[in-house]
């Protein structure tokens, strides 16, 4: 089964029984293997949380109360309640807003009359709620801010009692009416915040303030870090001291090792200064003390320290108690010492001793983090940070915050997505959706009038973008927004932000495409940028990468509309030629039907793109390297096709967005970047098989970006391109690559690839998936 929830409008495998039963058989037996193997007892626990997870949903489907693949998969809930998904996009039946009641909730129900109607505490509670005192704490809260939207139910009654107050009373009636069977299951309000909510903006942070001290806070030192400064500031001044002791008994020059390893010098144990036993014995009872202190310390039978000590505690008189040979061990390990470190006293020991000590002195990084999280105190826990320099100043003298320690502070730092992404807060686009929501919930509440009703509606779209998605069959979409009751209650009172949206969404694309080349964009980037499109009224087609282990080889029509799309936008530059794309009439030709607006019906035929599922089963064939018949890899060679056909969004983006100008300066840049991304990833070994078929996947996705943005270049730069390409590999060594590097100058040059993908001269077309064997992988 899949890794991920399913996206929007690929058709599936309908043997869901048995197929989704073996997929949550098998993550449970991992979460139990993982339970039992895990020594941290917080990972045993987080183990054991998935594995009752796992027991719901497998429970849930054997006793027909869960419908794997459908919107509304628990029974009886309608598709606005948000359930808790287990990896896969499986729902575990249980609801997340179905919460017991909090102390200050349980304090209010107490307070109630006995006569408050209500069949159970959070019945009465709700429905206190919608009564004259109950909707002015609510809108009391609104108006201070103070409140958090954890869950979208969270803001359902608040909602309401904003309706009731502006006057909007059929609206509101008509969505208490939906809320009416829910009001005693489900939390509908939100739970109390100490200070008012932080404004962003047009900025925006990775975590807030609080979860970043708390994240400072449990940073503790490593066990090595704790035996190197144990070594620096206890063991070597005690091993020092006992060097000394017995230095001060040689008669003669201090020992010294020679070139081929002998000894020579004076002998220990011929003299005995006066005040020598006393200073044994308490070297002796320094020792005990270190040690007792320290039970795991011990030093090897066979080091210096392990052989002196052994000897010091031989000889209370003197000598008298040590064999020849014993005096000899002694005289060696003074000889190691002095050579290695120079003698007792000397300035190369002293110095040594020096730097190892300010080392030992140097606080932590535990301890700075410590410092750091002090710092942090005076920030709103829910914010961000205007500026992290005053956080991150330097410590103890002049000593410098370690970069790792700068860059947890940065996640919470407060700041325009572009500036975030410039200074690798955010690394990937992956990263990049889970701010985005924060930025395109400010944008979509900025079309209501009343500031404390676009806050409400703000914190309400961003808790829904945390939901997690559905595992979903026969071309059904994710539910939206707009199917919440109280956002769709509160959308005829928005004013269309439709130029601003339509920025943002160029403004996201751009940064998207350029900070991150080499990556296609995620589902979850896919998805916000879709609804940005949605309010910016802009016909984007833009499309999921979808999962190999579910995909049935059937498209929705968006597919097609990219498809076209792409044809129209790229004919005649390389990337259309390297890929042997059709022409946009084929598209004309072959256009399925308009898909009716609004959510489908689950009896209803699937509108589908049959043209393009034909079309990338007979493209597909060039991958097809045996007679194996693996569904997975066969259905991947399939989705491959799509995602070359459609450029998985770029073209879409470009084209549409009028992005073309602005990309076309850096263009060259772009394509340099993914192609030494390219070398350098197949340089990396992998450690089994399977990894390096996702490598090679990964590289020839990446691969398919390069052509893209070269397509953007003249005829000058992408001749340049490929010797970039070419001097990449031939410094990595990587002469398995060189017919993917042969294969694109071919085209570059004016060359077309035959029907099986190879050119003259060894030249190979690369793909990421292969029905077979990989050429690249060929031993």
């Amino acid at each position: 089964m899949s890794t991920s929830a399913d996206p929007d409008g690929v058709l599936v495998a309908d043997e869901r029984q048995q197929t989704s039963s073996g997929y949550a058989f098998g993550q449970l037996e991992r979460a139990l293997r993982m339970a039992a193997e895990q020594d941290d007892p917080a990972a045993r626990e987080r183990a054991r949380a998935k594995a009752e997870r796992w027991r719901a949903v497998i429970g849930g489907m054997a006793g027909g109360r869960l419908t794997v693949g459908s919107r509304t998969p628990v029974a009886g809930t309608p598709a606005w309640v948000t359930l808790e998904v287990a990896h896969g996009g499986f729902a575990t039946g249980r609801l997340l807003a179905e919460l017991p009641l909090s102390d200050d909730e349980a304090a209010r129900v107490a307070g109630l009359p006995a006569e408050a109607p209500g069949a159970n505490d959070r019945e009465r509670l709700n429905l206190w709620y919608l009564g004259d005192a109950g909707q002015a704490e609510l809108l009391a809260a609104l108006a201070s801010e103070r409140y958090r939207v954890e869950l979208p139910e969270d803001a359902a009654l608040p909602t309401v009692a904003w309706l009731l107050r502006h006057g909007h009373h059929e609206a509101a009636l008509d969505l208490v009416a939906e809320l009416r069977p829910w009001l005693g299951r489900l939390r509908l309000t939100p739970p109390p915040a100490p200070g008012a909510r932080p404004v962003t903006g047009t900025s925006v942070h990775l975590e807030p303030v609080g979860r970043v001290r708390e994240g400072l806070r449990t940073r503790a030192v490593p066990e090595q870090v704790t035996v190197m400064r144990e070594t620096l500031g206890v063991w070597h001044p005690l091993y020092d001291r006992l060097v000394e002791l017995w230095a001060e008994t040689v008669d003669g020059d201090l020992p010294e090792l020679t070139g081929d390893g002998a000894v020579r010098g004076g002998w220990p144990c011929r003299r005995w200064p006066e005040d020598w036993a006393p200073r044994r014995e308490q070297w002796l009872a320094d020792h005990a003390a270190a040690t007792r202190e320290r039970p795991d310390a011990t030093a090897h039978p066979r080091s210096n320290l392990a052989r002196l000590h052994a000897a010091l505690e031989r000889c209370p008189d003197g000598s008298s108690l040590l064999t020849g040979r014993e005096v000899g061990w002694i005289r060696r390990a003074l000889a190691n010492t002095v050579t290695a470190h120079g003698a007792p006293g000397s300035p190369r020991r002293v110095a040594l001793r020096a730097v190892q000590a300010e080392v030992a002195d140097r606080p932590t990084h535990a301890a700075i983090a410590q410092l750091l999280a002090d710092r942090l105190e005076p920030f709103p826990a829910d914010g961000g940070l205007p500026s992290i320099e005053a956080v991150t100043a330097d410590v103890a003298d002049g000593q410098p915050v370690p970069r790792g320690l700068v860059q947890q502070v940065e996640r919470a730092l407060d700041a325009p997505v572009d500036v975030l992404v410039e200074h690798g807060v955010i690394g990937s686009g992956e990263v990049l959706a889970g701010v985005l929501p924060r930025l395109t919930s400010q944008l979509l509440a900025a079309g209501l009038d009343d500031p404390a009703l676009r806050q409400l509606y703000a914190a309400t779209y961003a808790a829904f973008r945390r939901r997690r998605g559905l595992l979903l069959l026969d071309l059904q979409h994710q539910v939206r927004f707009g199917e919440l009751p109280w956002a769709a209650a509160l959308d005829p009172l928005r004013t269309p932000v439709k130029g601003a949206a339509r920025e943002a969404l160029r403004e996201t694309s751009r940064l998207a495409l350029t900070a991150y080349p080499q990556a296609i964009l995620p589902n979850p980037l896919v998805r916000e940028l879709t609804a940005l499109a949605a309010e910016a009224k802009v016909g984007v087609p833009l499309v999921e990468e979808v999962a190999a282990d579910i995909f049935m080889g059937t498209f929705s029509r968006k597919w097609h509309d990219a498809a076209a799309v792409t044809s129209t936008a790229l004919a005649g530059t390389l990337y259309a030629h390297y890929y042997d794309l059709p022409d946009a009439a084929y598209w004309a030709a072959h256009t399925p039907p308009p898909e009716p607006p609004g959510p489908r019906d689950p009896n209803a035929v699937p509108v589908t793109a049959a043209a393009l599922g034909r079309l990338c089963v007979e493209r597909a064939a060039e991958a097809r390297t045996s007679t194996e018949r693996n569904p997975v890899a066969v259905s991947g060679t399939m989705i491959e096709q799509s995602q070359i056909l459609t450029t998985h969004n770029l073209a879409a983006l470009v084209h549409v967005l009028d992005l073309r100008d602005e990309l076309r300066p850096v263009a060259p840049d772009l394509t340099g970047r993914v192609f030494h991304w390219v070398v350098r990833r197949l340089t990396q070994p992998s450690a089994h098989r399977h990894a390096a078929l996702i490598a090679v996947k990964n590289v020839a996705y990446a691969w398919r970006q390069a052509i893209f943005f070269a397509s953007l270049c003249d005829d000058g730069e992408q001749h340049a391109a490929v010797e970039r390409l070419r001097s990449f590999v031939e410094d990595a060594r990587l002469t398995r690559f060189h017919p993917a590097v042969d294969g694109l100058a071919h085209v570059v040059a004016g060359g077309r690839f035959q029907p099986n993908g190879t050119a003259p001269g060894g030249g190979r077309r690369l793909l990421g998936w292969a029905a077979g064997p990989h050429w690249y992988l060929a031993p």
